[in-house]
């Protein structure tokens, strides 16, 4: 740490692509660069997988180490070399601290660091008894997570789930930020979204098309609410592994004109600010951007109340709906129910806003400050 109170902070993921954790890191670079600390940003991958831009004051290293391994034996060779390069990267910038996400990147930094004098702290982004992550993986978590100076994370069942083998005077959680922008939406609008249909009412999901995000019961859902609402339209925001599946299914629901996918778009407040209403349909979270983002732009919600995170953030009744984990019927239900009713959508999103009160930048860096201090303390 500097005389002047200025700090050097290293912030270390797998990569920069479009997703929820690689945001809030992103945001986090560019808040304390703001602040006058010097940070550096270091990716497994190369600059060139970036999604999310960051301040010019970041410095910002892409270590290009992500290439696929034919068999167990070269992985273990590569992960041995990704150690090593990580560990020299995180040398020369002599940081302060360091500040992980993600569990394989926190289980090789924590590696990569020892011995060298300095503060690491890691972060789960997501319900470790739902995201699997092997055998060996998990076997190296649990013994070096209570090394670690600190181990962030996103709500109450998280921190019990990791009380069994951290300290739990090493935990602690730190909810996701919500920034709210004036983003413009760069030409892109609801009716180019959707073939030029823009007087229909809008239902959106958002996030990557995997297994976890549960976009297939979101759509069986939909297609049981738009058969008494066929005015209504979804819109599914984001990309992945099951995009192609889940076009399919649509067709094979009988969706097709009422469902669009256009993909990963770069101003999603600017999007949702232009819709009715958003839905959750994720098996399991962390602690989801994508909901923070739909309140912050007074969209009523609703939410599978799956783990973790959406009854952190959703009052029930208050700010929007949470309906049973997994349950497509009730999600359904709760669909129609605000589908058919414009004065309840809007009582809902007026209290929604209030999420900019609750999970504001500042209030959460605050946060973040009072850990990444204590760390670098705790290290001197």
């Amino acid at each position: 740490m500097h005389e002047t109170g200025a700090m050097k902070i290293c912030l270390i993921i797998s990569s920069l692509s479009a997703g929820g954790a690689e945001r809030v890191l992103s945001l986090m670079a560019n808040h304390w660069a703001g602040k006058g600390h010097d940070v550096t940003l270091m990716t497994l991958a190369s600059v060139a997988s970036d999604f999310y831009a960051v301040d010019l004051r970041v410095k910002r290293v892409g270590l290009d180490l992500m290439r696929a391994s034919p068999h167990q034996f070269a992985g273990a060779f590569n992960n041995l070399r990704r150690l090593g390069v990580l560990r020299l990267a995180i040398r020369h910038a002599e940081p302060d601290v360091v500040v992980s996400f993600m569990a394989e990147t926190n289980v090789l930094v924590l590696l990569a660091s020892r011995g060298l004098r300095l503060g690491v702290i890691v972060s789960e982004r997501v319900d470790p008894s739902r995201h699997l992550i092997g055998t060996v993986w998990s076997w190296l978590r649990r013994r070096l997570y209570r090394r670690a100076d600190r181990v962030v994370v996103q709500s109450e069942q998280v921190r019990d789930w990791f009380g069994a083998f951290v300290g739990r005077e090493r935990l602690t959680i730190i909810p996701n930020p919500v920034n709210v922008t004036n983003e413009s939406n760069n030409g892109v609008s609801m009716a180019g979204m959707t073939g030029g249909r823009s007087n229909r009412p809008t239902m959106i999901g958002m996030g990557r098309m995997t297994s976890q995000k549960g976009f297939d019961l979101l759509l069986k859902a939909f297609s049981i609410a738009v058969r008494e609402l066929p005015e209504w339209r979804l819109v599914l925001l984001g990309e992945g592994e099951e995009r192609s599946a889940l076009e399919q299914l649509a067709e094979r629901l009988g969706l097709a004109g009422k469902v669009f996918f256009p993909g990963r778009v770069q101003t999603p407040q600017a999007i949702l600010r232009q819709a009715e209403l958003f839905v959750l349909s994720s098996r399991y979270e962390g602690f989801p951007n994508a909901l923070l983002e739909a309140m912050s732009c007074a969209l009523p919600v609703i939410s599978f109340d799956c783990q973790s995170g959406p009854s952190e953030i959703i009052r029930d009744g208050i700010d929007g709906l949470l309906v049973p984990a997994e349950d497509v019927e009730a999600l359904a239900s709760a669909m129609m129910q605000l589908m058919g009713d414009p004065a309840q959508r809007a009582r809902l999103a007026v209290q929604a806003v209030h999420v900019t009160d609750r999970f504001g930048m500042e209030k959460v860096m605050a946060l973040w400050d009072e850990v990444v201090e204590a760390a670098v303390a705790a290290c001197r």
